[in-house]
C-alpha cells in the first residue's frame, strides 16, 4: 500500500511524492547544465580567421613557417586538450555535488518517513484482518492522547479503557478504527 485511503491524506502524499520527484529532476537538470557550462569553458579559444599577420624583420618565408607551426599546435590542441583535464574533473565534481547534496538531503528526510508510513499501513491492514490484530490496534489507539480519542469516538476515555479490558467487541472495533484513521486507512 503506497497511499492512504482518506482522500485528503492521499492528496498530500501524492503532492509530496510529486514534489520530491520534481526536486530530483530540477537538481539533475542543474547538474547537467553546470557540467556542460564548465566543460565548454575548458575548450581553447579560437582565433578569428583572417589574413595572416606579417612578422617584421623575418621575411615572408619565416613568417609562413611560423604560421604552419602555429596551425600544427592548434591541431594538437584539438586532438587532446591536456590542459582541460583539471577543468573536466572540476566540472564532474561540481555536477555530482550539485546533484548529490540536495537530493541526498531530500532522500534522508523524505524517504524514511515514506517507507515508515508504508510499512505501518501494511502492518495495520494485516492486523485489522484478524481478531487479535484488531485488539492490538485498539490498544495502540488507547495510548494516543485523549484529545485524539475524543475526536474520533463518542465514548469517554474511561469507557474506552473499560471496554478494552472487558474485550467489548464494539469498543475494540471503535478503537481499532481510530488507529486505522490515524494512519489514513479508515473512514473519515
Amino acid at each position: 500500500m503506497w497511499y492512504a485511503l482518506q482522500p485528503g491524506r492521499r492528496a498530500r502524499q501524492i503532492i509530496g511524492d510529486g514534489a520530491a520527484l520534481l526536486w530530483i529532476a530540477l537538481w539533475a537538470w542543474g547538474a547537467v547544465t553546470a557540467h556542460r557550462f564548465l566543460s565548454l569553458s575548458a575548450l581553447p579559444a579560437r582565433p578569428a580567421p583572417g589574413p595572416r599577420p606579417r612578422l617584421p624583420l623575418l621575411g615572408p618565408r619565416m613568417t609562413g613557417t611560423l604560421h604552419d607551426v602555429a596551425r600544427a599546435g592548434d591541431r594538437l590542441a584539438d586532438a587532446g586538450p591536456a590542459g582541460s583535464a583539471p577543468v573536466q574533473a572540476l566540472a564532474v565534481l561540481v555536477a555530482v555535488a550539485l546533484f548529490v547534496v540536495p537530493v541526498g538531503l531530500l532522500l534522508a528526510v523524505w524517504l524514511p518517513r515514506r517507507i515508515r508510513w508504508t510499512r505501518q499501513a501494511a502492518a495495520a491492514r494485516e492486523l485489522a484482518a484478524t481478531e487479535d490484530g484488531r485488539e492490538l490496534l485498539a490498544l495502540r489507539a488507547l495510548v494516543r492522547p485523549l484529545d485524539e480519542l475524543a475526536r474520533f469516538t463518542d465514548a469517554g476515555p474511561g469507557r474506552l479503557a473499560e471496554g478494552w479490558r472487558e474485550a467489548d467487541p464494539v469498543v475494540l472495533d471503535a478503537l481499532a478504527d481510530v488507529e486505522l484513521r490515524h494512519l489514513g486507512l479508515g473512514r473519515s
